[in-house]
C-alpha cells in the first residue's frame, strides 16, 4: 500500500482553530506532502514526520553508483527515524496491555502505531491537521489495528481526555508550535500521578546567547517558535512535570542529517540543521519526565 492510496471518503468532524496561527499551521500541515516523508513511509508503512538518529549502515547503502543506491539510501533514512522513535518509546516506562498512551502531535500516525505494537495499549493522537488524521486513521484500519490506533482533530492544548486517564504521552518534535507552559499544563492534567511523558525535540542553547540565524532559517521554514533548553525544563518543572532523563542526541542525529542532504529528498534546510548542530547553538534533546 502506498502514501498515495491513502484516503478514504469519511466525513471528518473538524473543530475551528483558536487563532490565526492554529489555523496557519493546520493549513500547513495539510497541503504538506514531502516525498522526505512520504517516500520514507512507503517503505515499510510507518509514515513518520520526525528526524533520525544513530550511525549511518554504509555496508547497507553499498556504492553510490550502484543503480539501487537511492532506493538504500532512503530505507536507510527511514530506518534512523524510527530508530529514534524506538528510543523515544523506551523511555516511557512500564506500559500495560490496558493503559492509554496520548501521541501529542501525532502527524501520520507512525509513532502511534509503534506504541501499540510495542505495548498492546491504546494510543491516542491528536493533531491540528485534518489530512493527517485521515491518512493516519486509515493507515490503522488497514493494519486492523483501528480499535487501538486512532487520531483526532483537537488542539493539544484543551484534548479532550480526562484528568489522569493517561498512563503515558509524548511530543515528538511537535512542542515549537505551542506555549509550553500550556503544553505541559495539559500533559500534567491527563497524565495520572506516576505517568511519563516524553518529549524529543529540536531547542536553541542559551549558553550560545541567542537563537542563531540557522534557528531563524528553521523557525521560518517550519512555521515554529523554537524555544530554549532552559525553557523546557522551567515549564515542566512549573506544571509537576520533574524530569528522570535528559539525553543530548545532537551528536546521534548529526549523521542522519548528513546522510539526507546527499540524498534527491532535500528541501532545503538541511544546511541550517547541520550547521547549527556543528555551532552549539541548536540542541537535539531528549526529556523524559514524571508527573508527580
Amino acid at each position: 500500500m502506498t502514501s498515495t492510496e491513502l484516503t478514504t471518503d469519511a466525513p471528518v468532524f473538524i473543530p475551528a482553530p483558536v487563532s490565526p496561527y492554529q489555523g496557519d499551521i493546520a493549513r500547513y500541515w495539510d497541503q504538506e506532502a514531502r516525498p522526505v516523508n512520504l517516500r520514507l513511509g512507503d517503505v515499510d508503512g510507518l509514515y513518520h514526520h520526525h528526524y533520525g538518529i544513530g550511525d549511518v549502515d554504509h555496508a547497507a547503502l553499498g556504492d553510490t553508483l550502484d543503480s539501487e543506491y537511492e532506493k538504500k539510501l532512503i530505507a536507510e533514512l527511514h530506518r534512523l527515524e524510527s530508530a529514534q522513535a524506538e528510543v523515544l518509546l523506551d523511555h516511557l516506562g512500564s506500559i500495560g496491555r490496558d493503559d492509554m498512551l496520548v501521541d501529542a502531535g501525532c502527524g501520520r500516525g507512525g509513532s502511534s502505531v509503534m506504541a501499540h505494537q510495542r505495548f498492546g495499549c491504546k494510543v491516542e493522537g491528536v493533531t491540528l491537521s485534518a489530512k493527517q488524521a485521515e491518512f493516519g486513521n486509515r493507515r490503522a484500519h488497514e493494519l486492523g489495528i483501528e480499535d487501538h490506533v486512532h487520531a483526532q482533530v483537537c488542539n493539544m492544548l484543551a484534548t479532550p481526555f480526562e484528568t489522569g486517564q493517561a498512563a503515558g504521552s509524548w511530543n515528538n518534535e511537535s512542542s515549537m508550535y505551542v506555549d509550553l507552559d500550556d503544553l505541559f499544563a495539559e500533559h500534567s492534567r491527563i497524565l495520572r500521578v506516576g505517568g511519563r511523558y516524553v518529549t524529543i525535540t529540536g531547542c536553541w542553547n542559551p549558553r550560545y546567547g541567542q537563537p542563531s540565524k540557522w534557528v531563524s532559517q528553521i523557525n521560518a521554514h517550519f512555521e515554529c517558535n523554537i524555544h530554549s533548553r532552559r525553557e523546557y525544563l522551567k515549564s515542566m518543572a512549573d506544571n509537576r512535570l520533574v524530569p528522570q532523563t535528559i539525553i543530548d542526541l545532537t551528536a546521534a542525529t548529526l549523521p542522519y542529517w548528513e546522510l539526507r542532504a546527499t540524498s534527491s529528498l532535500v528541501t532545503g534546510i538541511e544546511e541550517a540543521f547541520i550547521n547549527s548542530y556543528k555551532d552549539g547553538s541548536f540542541q537535539y534533546l531528549l526529556i523524559a519526565a514524571d508527573r508527580v
